[in-house]
């Protein structure tokens, strides 16, 4: 048996030849430079604020030997790293494809071959037996890119031209092409630096599009005609002057307006234009208020809109198109305080409400005709239902997602007219597998205030309650973006070594209303911290697990999360996975230059202000880095990330070396060819996954 260098090394160690000690590779050592921050007469030193200068050599340098520490100290763990890649890979179908979707007159679905991995995009006219169409297949778009990521493909009124948005970066830049489907040829005509979504004209060669300012908020809309072979000469249309608002332009389902939506995370304001006059003025429909917020959906004379105008938990109004300022409005759906609605869609014969109670989705249909309204029973405990693609206007039929824990994601027909649901397609997983092998449940756990924190846990069935079971604990806890339980067969390699997956609905999600997100927003954001800390200790306290076995996983704003957490109650865990944190919150708040700052300022609040900064400093996990024992940490990010900036991550990695008491493992991992998202293609992602695992298991003291 061949053995690399370390391996080999290692294992003279273990005989007792030479010192474990003395082989193990060093650590990089990045260098301190005084720099002073300096506001509200707080002085704060940052000795790795050089780590910001982007494309530096030195910086490049360090970042370089970061990722050969990380790889020669997660080499012994390479077996098992391809042995979970390829559990993973044999479990999905290399040969798949999605369920068509009817639009226009054609049938569109995705397809994916054995070795390839990217989507092939099809269509097929009229009828499922149709010669197919292959209208892009983003491998070719892909070759010769480490990395590509293509956005919203939108069909021309006519179905002859395709436009989509291109990201070869991972900064989320996307430039949008134009495809002629009759020719099968890219028209001489593409626009830079866009969301990479647009908003087709009636007239098949007018679009709408939003550009980015160089903070990569969406700022400006212009109309383009792709008879033009640049941008240059397109008109403005809208130009947001807030820097705390994005905007972006869409079509309406019912494909007769032009919507441009001006929105922050507190308030949103809507303008429209009929989509036959493409060169016409857009119509303000309720001019923006501080903290209301509306969306908007069109049937034929009226607007439906979703509004928290004097409803926290939001509640549905009906608006005549001619007067649609809210003076206007007329309650068609009441607020309730034990409901969320998330969501509506609009049919010609009905209007589709997602809701949400007690952390799980609801579904219900309201018909146009006598207004009766019933629900889709979904019957089971823990489980997310999720509308799919609905973008037929004219149809009694409604696609949905249904997914659980322990239950392969599956996609229904249901039928809004006789109330029948079909089942369209059962996501297969292939190997040996069998969903009544596992358990899921719903837990609540007692926060400090009193308040009882929702759990979503599974696991293989038959484990003992003895604390002596390795688990996982995940959150995300911003933005009111709610954590559903979703089926992921990946998770699959972690259950069957007996691993328990735990999902903490903590407090910054929507999992109990809307109240839930503004308690852990702002001045309340210790709150989400806090929940994920007594989460894992009931689950300590019921006989789950035991602080040795913990591993705490958190990405983003949920690396923020786990990032607070470690500072505050280190010994709670025997690994932290943070990917992509954001993590130096304070000083990247108080750069408005930064991409997304500026648009969230309502969600961590403007440290401008004196009462705001030394909260957002008292959790800041780059702040907050004491000398104290850490647990094993796994930090992740990407080199182009546009959400959050490489250095953040890189910075809290160097101070946390520095200053930690303990001798525990810190790997930092920065893929220098993508961004917040992580390698695109499909094979790639599961290589990325399987170092995560294999991290977990390793650090649990589980090595097959």
């Amino acid at each position: 048996m061949r053995h690399s260098p370390t391996q080999f090394l290692l294992l003279l160690a273990t005989l007792g030849l030479i010192s474990a000690c003395s082989l193990l590779p060093k650590p990089p050592v990045a260098e301190k430079e005084h720099h002073t921050l300096v506001m509200h007469g707080d002085t704060r030193i940052d000795p790795y604020y050089w780590l910001n200068q982007r494309d530096s050599q030195k910086v490049l340098d360090y970042l370089i030997a970061e990722n050969a520490y990380t790889e020669a100290m997660m080499e012994p763990t390479i077996p098992l790293q391809e042995k979970l890649f390829n559990e993973m890979k044999l479990r999905q179908k290399e040969e798949d494809i999605t369920v068509p979707v009817f639009l226009n007159g054609y049938y569109y679905y995705i397809r994916y071959e054995e070795g390839k991995e990217y989507p092939i995009n099809c269509r097929k006219k009229g009828i499922l037996d149709a010669p197919e169409e292959i209208i892009l297949d983003e491998n070719e778009v892909a070759a010769g890119h480490s990395y590509c990521q293509v956005a919203s493909l939108d069909i021309s009124p006519n179905n002859k031209v395709l436009a989509y948005g291109v990201d070869t970066i991972g900064r989320r830049q996307f430039t949008i092409h134009f495809k002629n489907l009759e020719t099968g040829k890219l028209i001489c005509s593409k626009i830079d630096n866009t969301t990479g979504a647009i908003a087709w004209a009636n007239d098949n060669h007018t679009v709408f599009y939003s550009q980015k300012d160089k903070s990569l908020r969406p700022y400006k809309i212009f109309r383009h005609s792709i008879k033009s072979p640049n941008s240059q000469s397109d008109a403005l249309i809208y130009h947001e002057t807030d820097s705390t608002f994005d905007v972006n332009v869409y079509t309406s389902k019912s494909r007769e307006l032009i919507m441009i939506m001006a929105s922050s995370s507190t308030s949103s304001e809507y303008r429209y234009l009929n989509a036959n006059n493409p060169l016409g003025t857009f119509t303000l429909i309720q001019p923006r208020q501080p903290k209301l917020e509306y969306s908007v959906e069109h049937l034929g004379s009226n607007f439906y809109i979703k509004t928290n105008w004097n409803a926290e938990n939001f509640r549905v109004m009906e608006t005549p198109i001619a007067k649609p300022a809210m003076d206007n409005w007329k309650e068609l759906i009441a607020h309730r305080n034990n409901v969320l609605i998330m969501d509506i869609d609009i049919f010609k014969d009905f209007l589709v409400v997602k809701e949400r109670k007690d952390a799980l989705i609801h579904v219900k249909v309201l018909r146009w005709a006598d207004k009766k309204e019933f629900y889709i029973d979904f019957g089971e405990e823990v489980y997310t239902a999720l509308p799919s693609v609905n973008p037929e206007f004219d149809t009694p039929l409604f696609v949905y997602y249904y997914t659980s824990l322990t239950t392969p994601g599956a996609t229904y027909e249901y039928n809004m007219q006789t109330q029948e649901k079909r089942l369209v397609k059962q996501n297969e997983i292939l190997g040996d597998f069998t969903p009544s092998n596992y358990e899921t449940k719903r837990l609540w756990a007692t926060a400090n205030d009193g308040t009882k924190i929702p759990i979503s846990i599974v696991h293989k069935k038959g484990i003992k309650l003895n604390g002596k079971s390795p688990l996982l604990i995940y959150a995300y806890g911003a933005y009111g973006y709610s954590e559903n339980p979703t089926f992921d067969p990946n998770r699959l390699s972690l259950l069957n070594r007996g691993f328990i997956y735990a999902i903490a609905h903590v407090r910054g999600g929507e999992e109990m209303g809307r109240k839930w997100y503004e308690m852990g927003k702002m001045l309340n954001k210790q709150n989400s911290f806090t929940d994920f800390i007594r989460c894992t200790e009931y689950l300590i306290e019921q006989g789950y697990t035991s602080p040795d076995r913990i591993i705490a996983q958190g990405g983003s704003a949920g690396g923020l999360l786990v990032g607070a957490v470690v500072n505050m109650r280190p010994n709670l865990y025997k690994g932290i996975v943070a990917e992509v944190p954001f993590v130096d919150v304070l000083t990247s708040m108080l750069d408005p230059n930064l991409p997304l700052t500026t648009g969230e300022y309502e969600e961590w609040g403007n440290p401008k202000d004196s009462a705001l900064y030394h909260y957002i400093k008292s959790y800041s996990p780059y702040d907050q880095v004491k000398p104290q024992e850490y647990p094993s940490m796994l930090i992740t990010s990407g080199y182009h990330d546009s959400q959050v900036q490489y250095f953040e991550p890189a910075k809290w990695a160097a101070k946390l070396r520095a200053t930690k008491t303990d001798n525990n493992l810190l790997l930092l991992k920065i893929d220098m060819n993508s961004g917040h998202g992580g390698l695109s293609g499909r094979y790639e992602y599961l290589k990325e996954q399987a170092f995560t695992y294999a991290y977990m298991l390793n650090t649990v003291g589980i090595s097959e």
